[in-house]
């Protein structure tokens, strides 16, 4: 039910806020912390999203394998699950500081409301990215409590860039979505809006994370590899269209899961 690449796309850009706010390498408690935190609250989300979208997932084609569907896990044994990471993160944000320790409820219940907003909004797509958006800003103010500028910054450039690639995905499921009376862009404005709306987003996540990189000052090599992040982007879509979209799951998976690890190798870098 939980992957290892569902943790791959927000763990970098964690990472990314830990160095910054630590001018460097950071010590190997908060590390640790921010670490097991980020992978129990991602759990935590894919967990309850599983759980709460069971009957969803039972009729979309697509889905109907998923452990929950298949009774190869129990609901019983998933809200349990669900309880045991919520309660390791936040043990883990109260080992961190007492303002981590206080937004960890918020969270959790912000990372649980993504997985309603289908059934009322398309804007979910959206919210997910704010969901991911807190990585930078979490790894962030595990060493420095205080909200600053450059982890704002980074914190729209990943729900940017979640939305944009949460848009492409969603494209699988637009006709089922319509029929379900579910909001999802692609299924409320059809395709080529769809597309459209994603190249606006990742064009918003390249200048995002530009200036996320001067406002922290970064070196040449963070921007060298911003540039090289935005050729990724532009690459992804031109590999889909409204006429191929066979190569959606490559994009997602593939190419976004490089897009954060070479953002945190060349923030590393930059440092």
């Amino acid at each position: 039910m939980i992957k290892i690449e569902h943790s791959i796309f927000a763990l970098p850009f964690a990472y990314m806020g830990l160095f910054l706010a630590s001018d460097g390498w950071p010590d190997l408690t908060p590390f640790l912390l921010l670490t097991v935190a980020m992978v129990a609250v991602r759990s935590f989300a894919m967990a309850f999203n599983r759980l709460v979208d069971i009957n969803i997932d039972s009729e979309n084609p697509r889905t109907r394998t998923r452990p929950l569907v298949t009774g190869e896990l129990s609901a019983t044994f998933t809200f349990g699950f669900i309880v045991v990471c919520a309660v390791i993160f936040v043990v883990a944000c109260y080992n961190m500081n007492e303002l981590c320790h206080e937004l960890s409820y918020f969270a959790l219940a912000w990372s649980a409301f993504y997985s309603l907003t289908k059934r009322f909004t398309k804007l979910c797509h959206f919210v997910l990215g704010s969901v991911l958006g807190l990585a930078p800003l979490a790894g962030w103010l595990c060493v420095d409590p205080q909200f600053t500028l450059p982890a704002i910054l980074f914190f729209f450039g990943v729900l940017f860039w979640v939305a944009g690639f949460d848009i492409l995905y969603a494209t699988q499921d637009r006709k089922f979505d319509r029929g379900r009376e579910l909001y999802s862009v692609p299924a409320c404005l059809g395709l080529e809006k769809a597309l459209t709306i994603s190249t606006f987003c990742h064009i918003n996540t390249a200048i995002f994370f530009l200036l996320g990189g001067l406002a922290a000052g970064l070196g040449w090599i963070y921007f060298i590899t911003t540039a090289i992040v935005g050729g990724i982007l532009i690459f992804e879509h031109q590999v889909i269209s409204a006429d191929d979209m066979s190569r959606v799951n490559m994009a997602f998976f593939a190419l976004n899961g490089v897009i954060s690890v070479l953002l945190f190798v060349g923030t590393v870098l930059a440092l």
